[in-house]
């Protein structure tokens, strides 16, 4: 084998290892963004469900606000 077939040899390994490398690189990264997704998603259910509950609590304090004043007005007439 001359010397020039020797390092074109070299070179053409050396860019396999390294696209296949890459590859595995971006795969892993790829995968890890996929789950950090879930997790938002879940995050951003969780908020969603505290703040209806919040919301659900704020209308029965002014429901039984109403009630009162209508209990109030019906006694005074």
């Amino acid at each position: 084998m001359s010397y020039a077939s020797k390092i074109s040899f070299g070179l053409c390994c050396m860019a396999s290892i390294g696209i296949i490398g890459y590859v595995h690189y971006k795969q892993s990264y790829d995968r890890e963004q996929l789950h950090l997704g879930v997790v938002r998603d879940i995050e951003r259910r969780e908020r969603r469900k505290a703040e209806n509950v919040y919301i659900l609590q704020q209308q029965a304090e002014l429901t039984k606000e109403l009630q009162r004043g209508e209990a109030l007005r019906e006694n005074d007439t």
